[in-house]
């Protein structure tokens, strides 16, 4: 979901600009103190399941992480033509789900503000199956939930390690995601094929 339908600026700025300003006024120090100190805590959980989740962060830190969502949310953004090409897949009789690693409140939060919710027939977090997308036991116990053939499915992400893990368990047909964020340059897609808008996968 994040850097692949939304643009990940929200994310980015949330989590790297916004929460460390809050932390510094709250904590009483300066905000590069605050946001080295953040930045080596995000670290320590990169691709985890706690780094994904609000309430781990909320009792980490001490924040009400979905109050300081809420204050930045105008970011949240859809990227161009996902809305159009999700709409022609579901046109074509095709299954449609979204699976992603974020917590099921931002989750919420982000269908909320976006509408997109309605394009799906399955929406799962990472936290449900309790594992990240970046294993590849997570696409077995996804079948469980969501029955699909591997041969005949497209896996659209911008994490190369997510991609990994689909590709290791057979999904033949994969994505890449060229700019997450908006805001930054294009990123490396390793040999994936790599689009910079849905507009690229529609007829």
């Amino acid at each position: 979901m994040d850097g692949t339908l939304l643009d990940l600026n929200f994310d980015n700025h949330f989590w790297q600009v916004h929460v460390p300003l809050r932390y510094a006024e709250i904590r009483g120090v300066t905000r590069e103190a605050a946001r080295e100190e953040l930045m080596a805590r995000y670290h320590a959980r990169a691709g985890t399941l706690e780094w994904y989740s609000v309430d781990f962060w909320e009792t980490e830190l001490e924040l009400d992480i979905m109050k300081l969502k809420e204050e930045v949310a105008h970011l949240i953004a859809v990227h161009p033509h996902v809305t159009a090409f999700l709409a022609a897949v579901r046109g074509a009789g095709k299954r449609v789900a979204l699976v992603t690693n974020a917590h099921h409140k931002s989750l919420t939060l982000k269908m909320a503000r976006t509408g997109l919710a309605a394009y799906f027939d399955f929406l799962i977090t990472s936290h449900e199956l309790g594992i990240e997308k970046e294993k590849p036991e997570f696409w077995t116990l996804l079948q469980q939930r969501f029955p699909f053939d591997p041969r005949r499915s497209l896996l659209v992400d911008d994490s190369l390690p997510v991609l990994d893990s689909g590709r290791v368990y057979g999904i033949r047909h994969m994505v890449s995601i060229r700019q997450p964020d908006t805001q930054k340059p294009p990123k490396a897609c390793g040999d994936y094929r790599a689009i910079a808008s849905f507009a690229e996968l529609m007829p």
